[in-house]
């Protein structure tokens, strides 16, 4: 999930009763998952800065399945977004739809694979100690850093799939170039195959200005969250997830808005640490994987929503795309008053059939 505050606030229902306000977020289902750490020692990142050990810390669901080679061939790998962390892939939109007997992702017969990337959760961080002296990473080497985590801590040499939404989109479009022939079938949910600039620059560079900018921030050794500069990067970042038909459909009271947004806001801001937010924000900088598109070879289902104000419906980068992947498919998903803007990537309800399909046609 890019924007942990807008996937907050896309998690609302409309309540029958009262129209003007939502109803609460249905009680996530207690999937059976298991949690482990691997380490990875003396990494060198992209940045030239090294660490003798990174934590990458993962949640699984279901078993690995070995073929007659002894491989694992049942294992698939969701990449959340910016600030996001592994454990949102189990959150009723997305895990309910996906995870059961019979549907899709169903874990009797899939090994699903959801790590935290370096700066996210609970693996290595800033927030850890190091603060503003933590290594700079960006996205290939979030990518890397999966991969290890897969050969060499999970024993897999092939993925069946690897799907992503939003930061995780746009490293599976990494992933294609980097390791062409690692997966079986891809799948990236809201974003562009091109650098970040233009308006997706300048807000993520507003919400890293913004925190810098408090003077609570002190260079990052604060003793204490600065407030302010977090509350600006909350509320941009609500504004650039936000839905206006969905919003509009549950807080049509102007109270219930003002209400709505406070406490999604005091909820982002405690939710945070400001030096994690600022290299999560900053690790985009270098993506780029435009000029290498056709290294991707794998089969791709790849969605994005006519409601995303980050990957807005009217830029032309698709169809230029898909001429230089040939087993790529794409598909925008129609705005209306049940869509989720960005967020849209983790209802599985609204690509649930496309995924079905693409399991389908990159079936061996």
């Amino acid at each position: 999930m890019s924007l942990a505050l807008a996937m907050l606030a896309m998690q609302a229902t409309p309540a029958a009763a009262a129209p003007s306000a939502p109803a609460a977020t249905p009680a996530a289902k207690q999937w059976p998952t298991r949690e482990g750490n691997f380490t990875v020692r003396d990494f060198r990142f992209r940045s030239g800065e090294t660490l003798p050990e990174v934590r990458l810390h993962y949640t699984t669901l279901g078993s690995p399945h070995r073929n007659a080679r002894g491989e694992i061939d049942n294992a698939v790998m969701v990449i959340h977004g910016t600030g996001g962390s592994g454990k949102q892939f189990l959150r009723p939109q997305f895990a309910d739809e996906l995870y059961g007997p019979g549907q899709p992702l169903d874990i009797t017969r899939y090994y699903i694979i959801l790590p935290d990337n370096v700066g996210h959760g609970g693996s290595s961080k800033p927030s850890d100690g190091l603060r503003m002296k933590f290594p700079h990473y960006d996205y290939d080497d979030m990518v890397e850093l999966q991969h290890r985590l897969l050969t060499d801590g999970l024993g897999i040499r092939r993925m069946r799939l690897i799907m992503g939404t939003s930061m995780g989109c746009m490293q599976g479009f990494v992933w294609g170039e980097m390791y062409p022939d690692f997966m079986q079938a891809l799948m990236p949910l809201a974003c562009e195959p091109v650098q970040i600039a233009g308006l997706n620059r300048m807000w993520r560079q507003m919400i890293v200005d913004g925190i810098k900018a408090d003077p609570a921030w002190m260079n990052g050794d604060y003793t204490t969250q600065p407030i302010q500069g977090l509350r600006t990067a909350a509320s941009i970042s609500l504004i650039v997830g936000g839905a206006p038909l969905n919003l509009q459909k549950l807080y049509s009271d102007r109270d219930a808005a003002i209400a709505y947004v406070r406490e999604r806001i005091d909820a982002d801001i405690a939710s945070r640490d400001a030096n994690d937010m600022i290299y999560q924000f900053e690790s985009s900088k270098t993506y780029n994987p435009w000029p290498d598109l056709e290294k991707i070879k794998a089969p791709m289902t790849w969605i994005n929503s006519a409601d995303d104000f980050i990957n807005p419906r009217n830029f032309t980068f698709p169809q230029e795309a898909l001429k230089r992947m040939p087993n790529a498919r794409f598909r925008l998903i129609a705005e209306s008053d049940g869509t989720h803007g960005h967020g849209t990537h983790s209802w599985a309800k609204f690509w649930k059939q496309d995924l079905i399909e693409l399991l389908a046609r990159s079936a061996r």
